[in-house]
């Protein structure tokens, strides 16, 4: 490896080559240096402001451990809809997505979806549908099934939102292996409809759910460093 503090004693100008790229490198480094400081300079209010509004909102989001059952850590969301305002400039981001604009209808997944994706539908006057659980829909149904950890599941919609829509997306609370999420792209694909994107408050990245899904994914909060999770 060449050693820079030696430059001079090999004779740097016997190799233009070394000296261009070592020129760049440092007309590089200083340019980057300059742009972040300047960037941090102009925005760290923002920045300070956004880093604060992700604490208040990951302080509000409780771990259960072992629940549902031994070995699992439980991420419950339901602390933010006690704080009102924290509740009110979530639901305002998550309105905000082209993942929301580019839809014709929001599908939000039983249970909790249901709470994050009603309050989206009211705020982007986007109309909404539901995924639900066995047994809880009336009404002709079309049904998915999907794996859990622990068994197997379904999920189903009615058949009469696939006459009205032909594009959907996604809202859940969580986003773990994704194991739900795909069932109900499943169920929309297999009857010719086109899911625009998903969108969750939370993420755990660790358990790479998204890599199932060519569409677009985006989450408000992510936890990278925990052992088990809730699947979903």
């Amino acid at each position: 490896m060449l050693n820079f503090s030696n430059l001079n004693l090999i004779g740097i100008k016997n190799f233009p080559c070394i000296k261009i790229k070592l020129s760049f490198k440092i007309i590089f480094q200083a340019t980057i240096s300059g742009v972040i400081a300047w960037f941090f300079k102009n925005n760290y209010k923002d920045i300070l402001c956004w880093f604060w509004k992700m604490k208040e909102l990951e302080d509000l989001i409780l771990t259960y451990k072992d629940f549902p059952k031994k070995g699992i850590d439980f991420k419950d969301v339901l602390g933010i809809i006690q704080e009102p305002e924290v509740f009110k400039k979530l639901i305002l981001k998550m309105s905000s997505s082209t993942i929301i604009k580019n839809c014709e209808t929001i599908i939000s997944i039983d249970a909790r979806g249901f709470i994050f994706g009603s309050a989206i539908s009211l705020q982007a006057s986007k109309p909404m549908v539901v995924a639900r659980k066995p047994g809880k829909l009336p009404g002709d149904i079309i049904k998915q099934n999907y794996n859990l950890e622990y068994g197997e599941s379904s999920l189903s919609i009615q058949k009469s939102v696939l006459g009205k829509y032909d594009s959907f997306a996604v809202v859940d609370d969580l986003l773990a292996t994704g194991g739900t999420v795909n069932c109900v792209s499943n169920l929309l694909k297999n009857n010719g409809k086109e899911v625009s994107g998903l969108i969750t408050v939370v993420e755990l990245t660790k358990l790479k759910g998204r890599s199932k899904f060519k569409f677009p994914v985006e989450s408000v909060i992510t936890f990278w460093n925990i052992k088990n999770y809730f699947l979903k």
